[in-house]
């Protein structure tokens, strides 16, 4: 099956099984290994891009469902909200390990994309369910709000 996107604004066609997860898509057909394989049951948010601006799990987002989709990666992310997020990760030093944060940034942008500036309720409820194991959250929410200034400023 054939399957026409637009990824990070450039419009590529898939030769994938529509049951094919975008995931594996994006790493084996595109080789745009900054989106992450976790947990593969949408549960970690490793693996989190946005489809028309929406975070959504890669690892059980399937091909076939996505025809015309504007799909966007940790690779093409961009914008005021997204600068802002890059910004304020470096300076406060926010990842450890780092593996989870690719899809964190993307959860973080798409926050800040729609409400710019969040409380820590907010940044709770758009972060639950990206995990963290090496438990940086406290530093995630500072980046957070640290972004937020950015974007007013």
């Amino acid at each position: 099956m054939s399957v026409t996107l637009k990824i990070n604004g450039e419009t590529r066609t898939l030769d994938a099984d529509p049951e094919s997860p975008l995931l594996w898509a994006l790493r084996d057909e595109l080789g745009m290994t900054g989106t992450k394989f976790g947990c593969g049951i949408a549960s970690c948010g490793a693996c989190t891009v946005h489809m028309d601006g929406i975070p959504v799990r890669s690892c059980q987002t399937f091909v076939g469902d996505l025809e015309g989709a504007e799909i966007t990666t940790i690779e093409g992310i961009d914008g005021k909200a997204a600068a802002a997020v890059q910004a304020a990760w470096n300076e406060l030093d926010v990842p450890q390990c780092g593996y989870c944060q690719s899809g964190q940034i993307m959860a973080a942008t798409a926050l800040l994309a729609e409400t710019p500036k969040p409380t820590d309720e907010d940044i709770d409820a758009a972060m639950d369910g990206n995990v963290c194991r090496c438990a940086t959250y406290a530093r995630i929410r500072k980046a957070i709000h640290l972004a937020s200034d950015k974007m007013e400023a």
